[in-house]
């Protein structure tokens, strides 16, 4: 299969793997054929990728970190939990908090289980779904990149779920905030980037109240956006004042909000998305973290057409797990005119690099 920009889908092209709506609904069924208003539609709800199909790629598979169905159904149970707590008074009820944290412990346990019985890297999460509400998939991405990520610094079980808990929960504070300022399609004003930045607050304060919801919880709410350098908000709080479990979800969460679609601006790529990151190890994240957070996605997932530096063209077949940016790649032109489809791994030819991708090329 292949990862194909929305921009460059021509009807005809069959997909390989079904879209859903903001409901969970399957739209787009797998194996149909693309007609025009199809196509339209999917750029006109955002839809920045999909899956098609081809002969000269279909062994080419990709693996999600949870099944297709499982993570539309997560992002209803937290669309669902969220939204039941939204015209709800919960100063006053903190019953309704402690029983919605209980749901998404349950989800988290589920991911986690998921990841450490899937061996592969996270590909691509910026697919399959028309989403209307940012916020909720968002919440369920941030909670797998965060859990990954745990896994990947070997932390013990129990602090993984307080961690996984704290993911899915560190944007709770933006049900207060107005959906008209939340969902804006262009830019803010310094007033209502103030009132966003408001969620961190309001996060804080509804966590730390309920019974049953571990501090530290409510702390990944209140911290997520702080940097180390002390540029981050609500408090400008710096290195060691910032709680690990924070700076944890802090990559995850700046590493998802650019990776992904957004009515303003079209997804980055993995690659892309973690040169944001590395922007600001050191500054900003600390390093052991975008590190140990580069080995848990693939930089370029496997479908993508890319372009190499010796004028090949092909696309991503599979993942090296020791050179992340070196993948092996299916060789479907040289210099412009096609050839019968070879696999080349770049860890074998050093000298060539990844120079162009579909999403740079339709950028132009």
């Amino acid at each position: 299969m292949r990862l194909v920009p929305t921009k460059l889908i021509r009807p005809g092209i069959e997909l390989a793997k079904p879209i859903y709506d903001a409901h969970g609904r399957i739209l787009l069924q797998k194996n149909m054929q693309l007609t025009e208003s199809m196509i339209d539609r999917l750029k006109n709800s955002g839809v920045t990728y999909v899956f098609t199909r081809d002969e000269d790629t279909e062994d080419i598979m990709v693996h999600p970190p949870i099944p297709d169905q499982q993570r539309v159904e997560a992002i209803q149970k937290i669309k669902e939990t969220f939204r039941s707590l939204k015209f709800e008074d919960l100063t006053k009820n903190n019953y309704l908090l402690d029983k919605a944290a209980f749901k998404l412990d349950q989800l988290v346990k589920e991911i986690a289980k998921e990841l450490s019985e899937n061996e592969e890297v996270i590909h691509y999460l910026s697919d399959l779904l028309i989403i209307d509400d940012y916020v909720y998939t968002h919440s369920l991405n941030v909670s797998m990149y965060t859990l990954a990520l745990a896994q990947e610094l070997n932390l013990k079980n129990k602090d993984m779920e307080q961690l996984g808990l704290g993911a899915v929960l560190h944007d709770i504070g933006k049900i207060v905030i107005p959906e008209e300022v939340l969902n804006k399609p262009g830019k803010l004003t310094n007033m209502e980037f103030k009132i966003v930045q408001a969620h961190t607050e309001y996060g804080f304060d509804l966590l730390r109240k309920a019974h049953n919801i571990p501090l530290l919880v409510a702390h990944c709410a209140y911290q997520h956006h702080e940097r180390l350098d002390g540029t981050g908000y609500p408090r400008g709080i710096k290195e060691d004042d910032i709680h690990p479990f924070a700076r944890i979800i802090g990559v995850a969460d700046v590493f998802d909000a650019v990776t992904s679609n957004r009515t303003y601006r079209d997804a980055m790529l993995p690659h892309e998305g973690l040169e944001i990151l590395y922007g600001g190890a050191g500054t900003q994240f600390d390093i052991h973290l975008v590190e140990a957070f580069k080995k848990t996605i693939a930089l370029y997932p496997n479908g993508l057409t890319v372009y190499l530096s010796d004028g090949r063209e092909g696309v991503v077949a599979r993942q090296n797990s020791q050179m992340f940016d070196r993948p092996v790649v299916r060789v479907l032109k040289e210099n412009g005119s096609k050839v019968k489809p070879y696999d080349l791994d770049l860890t074998k030819v050093l000298d060539v690099l990844i120079v162009n991708t579909d999403q740079f090329i339709t950028s132009r």
